[in-house]
């Protein structure tokens, strides 16, 4: 009995020694990375067709249309510019964060259309507006979503990351 509460603190101990030393660095390089591309896609897919993006946040019912082409037409640029700052690994703390309000922002509008029984597709990587009610994937893209929102709570949490301009800028 001893030896087991004893084992279990110097198990949690090297644990938290993997997740706090170089282990952390490659995990927040893979999600730095992974979130670039994220952004990145999700940026690439929306600002060729500024119009077509400003009818997906149109179709959330939410802004008011003085606010729609804006954001429709604002968010690529947005998203291209976190990918670049992720890719980079510059102010990555700070991207995480705008990233997770970002992230959030888009689960709750996911979730008031499902819950005002809006037919909608998220317009997340382009197209976007009014579906058929059986081609919403509501409980598939807030799940998405919420993994990317884990990815951008490590970078919050842990921004220093391998082969970044942050960790190159500190030394």
């Amino acid at each position: 009995m001893a030896s087991q509460q004893t084992a279990e603190p110097r198990a949690g101990g090297a644990l938290r020694r993997a997740v706090d030393g170089p282990a952390s660095e490659v995990i927040g390089l893979a999600a730095r990375l992974g979130l670039a591309v994220v952004w990145g896609w999700a940026g690439m897919a929306k600002i060729s067709d500024p119009a077509e993006a400003a009818q997906a946040v149109r179709a959330y019912e939410i802004l008011p249309e003085s606010l729609v082409k804006p954001v429709g037409w604002g968010l690529p640029f947005l998203e291209l510019a976190l990918a670049l700052l992720l890719l980079l690994g510059l102010g990555t703390r700070i991207v995480a964060g705008i990233s997770a309000v970002l992230l959030l922002t888009f689960i709750a509008g996911i979730s008031s259309a499902w819950a005002r029984g809006i037919s909608i597709d998220c317009g997340c990587f382009g197209g976007g507006g009014t579906v058929d009610a059986s081609k919403t994937e509501y409980a598939q893209e807030i799940l998405r979503d919420t993994g990317f929102l884990l990815l951008a709570a490590w970078l919050f949490l842990r921004p220093r990351t391998k082969y970044s301009l942050d960790a190159w800028l500190a030394a």
